[in-house]
């Protein structure tokens, strides 16, 4: 028996090479999930271990050849980890221009409870965009982890090697896994 569905979006940063870290913990908490990649999160990760773990094809675009819908249709979390500049950006202003943007949109829209975390430099961080981008999730109700409350904060430029090794997979989870508990509790 599950507790719960956990569609993760991953995106082309670094930390994406260990989201096996994050399945595991959803596992652990009796969590089914299906991963969706970005175009070029799909070149950090390894697609075929990340299928076995979870049991569900990565997707990647609208269609994969030879394979139909296994993914549940209820989806009772959504974690967008690690998060790039650019797909934070775009989930605020709601482009929806590949199948991963697309699905989020969709699930945002659906009240999905969404947890994002953000892998950005602080050079990065520090724009004008990507901080209205940031309060714009929020006030939409998406969870971003972000800042000092969170323990999670930009990297120096340069410096993403070194934060990759504690990306909060696990806080992103225990964030996503009480909020989805707490709407459905509502």
């Amino acid at each position: 028996m599950s507790d719960g569905h956990l569609q993760i979006v991953v995106c082309g940063a670094g930390p994406a090479s260990d989201v096996a870290r994050l399945i595991v913990v959803a596992r652990e908490a009796s969590w089914t999930m299906a991963v969706t990649a970005t175009a070029s999160a799909a070149n950090f990760i390894d697609i075929p271990a990340i299928e076995r773990l979870t049991g569900n094809p990565v997707r990647t675009s609208y269609q994969t050849v030879g394979r139909g819908r296994r993914v549940p249709t209820w989806v009772d979390a959504l974690i967008i980890a690690p998060a790039t500049y650019n797909t934070v950006n775009k989930i605020a202003l709601g482009i929806a221009d590949s199948y991963p943007l697309t699905s989020i949109a969709e699930l945002i829209g659906r009240n999905v409870p969404t947890v994002v975390v953000p892998f950005v430099n602080a050079a990065l961080a520090a724009r004008a965009p990507f901080q209205h981008a940031v309060a714009t999730l929020r006030q939409e109700g998406v969870r971003v982890l972000l800042g000092p409350d969170d323990g999670w904060e930009p990297h120096p430029p340069g410096g993403g090697a070194e934060r990759q090794a504690v990306f909060p997979w696990a806080t992103a989870f225990r964030t996503a896994a009480q909020t989805a508990h707490r709407s459905v509790d509502q």
